[in-house]
């Protein structure tokens, strides 16, 4: 639904004049160029840091599945150890057990062997971290788009009252010429020409107290999105279209608990695993001698395996599992009860949005008889036929009607975005 045209009493206001008078209420450094929501949305995500924070976090992922595949191939280390325990005069620790000094520097290989299912389910569980991280960006975005567009929608609303302030502004001071004209012929009274002007002071008043708080919502809506500006620009008509959610299964908002299941489960099979035997080979080359004996002949090689059988832990394993599936159970709990808050949030908006829709028809129609009245009215003042408090109260039905109009119309797509939020 686009957002009515203003109704504009053509009789007493000229475009070129509205839009001089609008623009006159902001500051006087005032952004040549329009600003939309995608503008705003581009921006804020462009800038924010938990964002970034989301995207290092995959890279920082990506680095740890290399290094799980490097921990798996041969481990090269160099070793050097080198001692020496002096006998003097029959004084020293026993040759026996020192052989008096020692020297070795050997190049060491150490392979360790895992099964495939084993490896493929260590870089499954990477691989279910990565996407838990890419599906918190998804949520996180939703998160500072919802933010954005409400607050978005809050300044433009406060634009568009100022618009219809400085509307019904330029009528008041068009009459406002008219019937001091027509007071100082005496056709209305002075008490009705300072009634007048008691109502246009009034609504100068109203109308710089709005432009304070249009300044305060639209800071806040750079702030939110890490922009530095204090100029103003006008806002565009938001175009925010109504997107229903998706399935569930391919929602991000239920993909979180289906990846905590898988992980969790995978988390089991990891555990099993590493209560299987082990097995590891070693080769080293080098030199090892203590000098005493054809030192020149102590170059060599060696190798060998070792191998690890877990036999009983006092059943840490079972009691490990058991928690696993306590999380698992917690997590189940946890999605059952969003998915009723869910379903009945999403009811509840759509009903909230039937009825601002249909309420915003009857306003429409307030409008047009409000909009008359102020026509007749108008006629009737410069031939003083009316009473002054007649007009004010048409052109003050005029300005609520808008008003009340602009309300609903923001609670409208505010509604929108908060449907929407739930469609990615």
């Amino acid at each position: 639904m686009k957002y009515p045209d203003n109704i504009v009493v053509t009789r007493f206001i000229k475009p070129w004049l509205f839009t001089i008078l609008f623009f006159s209420f902001f500051n006087t450094n005032v952004s040549a160029q329009n600003r939309n929501l995608d503008f705003y949305i581009t921006e804020g995500l462009a800038n924010s840091p938990l964002i970034k924070d989301y995207q290092n976090q995959v890279t920082a992922n990506m680095i740890d599945s290399q290094r799980l595949r490097a921990t798996f191939r041969p481990q090269v280390t160099a070793t050097s150890n080198n001692s020496i325990y002096p006998v003097i005069n029959g004084y020293g620790y026993d040759p026996v057990l020192t052989n008096l000094q020692s020297f070795t520097e050997l190049v060491n290989v150490n392979q360790t062997f895992v099964g495939k299912r084993n490896l493929n389910m260590q870089y499954k569980g990477i691989q279910l971290q990565a996407d838990s991280i890419r599906n918190g960006q998804k949520l996180t975005e939703q998160d500072l788009k919802r933010t954005i567009v409400a607050q978005y929608l809050t300044a433009y609303g406060d634009q568009q009252q100022l618009s219809f302030y400085a509307e019904v502004n330029t009528i008041l001071r068009n009459q406002e010429v008219i019937l001091k004209r027509l007071t100082q012929n005496n056709i209305y009274r002075q008490t009705d020409y300072l009634t007048f002007l008691v109502t246009m002071k009034q609504q100068d008043l109203q109308m710089k107290q709005l432009q304070i708080q249009y300044r305060s919502d639209y800071a806040t809506l750079n702030y939110l999105c890490g922009i530095f500006d204090t100029s103003s620009a006008a806002l565009e008509q938001p175009d925010i279209t109504l997107q229903y959610p998706p399935e569930t299964g391919n929602s991000a908002f239920f993909l979180r608990y289906k990846i905590d299941s898988v992980r969790l489960e995978n988390e089991v099979m990891q555990l099993r695993y590493s209560y299987r035997p082990k097995l590891t080979a070693f080769a080293n080359a080098g030199y090892s001698s203590t000098l005493l004996y054809q030192a020149y002949k102590n170059f060599g090689v060696g190798a060998g395996i070792n191998l690890n059988v877990p036999i009983y832990d006092g059943r840490q394993r079972v009691m490990q599992e058991r928690k696993l599936h306590l999380l698992e159970n917690t997590s189940q709990s946890y999605k059952n009860f969003f998915t009723r808050q869910h379903d009945q949030q999403i009811a509840m908006l759509r009903q909230q949005l039937a009825g601002t829709e249909s309420l915003i028809g009857d306003i429409n129609d307030q409008i047009k008889y409000a909009e008359g009245l102020i026509n007749v009215n108008g006629k009737l003042l410069e031939t003083g036929d009316t009473k002054i408090a007649d007009f004010v109260i048409a052109i003050n039905n005029y300005l609520n009607a808008k008003n009340l109009l602009t309300q609903n119309y923001i609670s409208r797509l505010q509604v929108i975005n908060q449907i929407n939020y739930w469609n990615r």
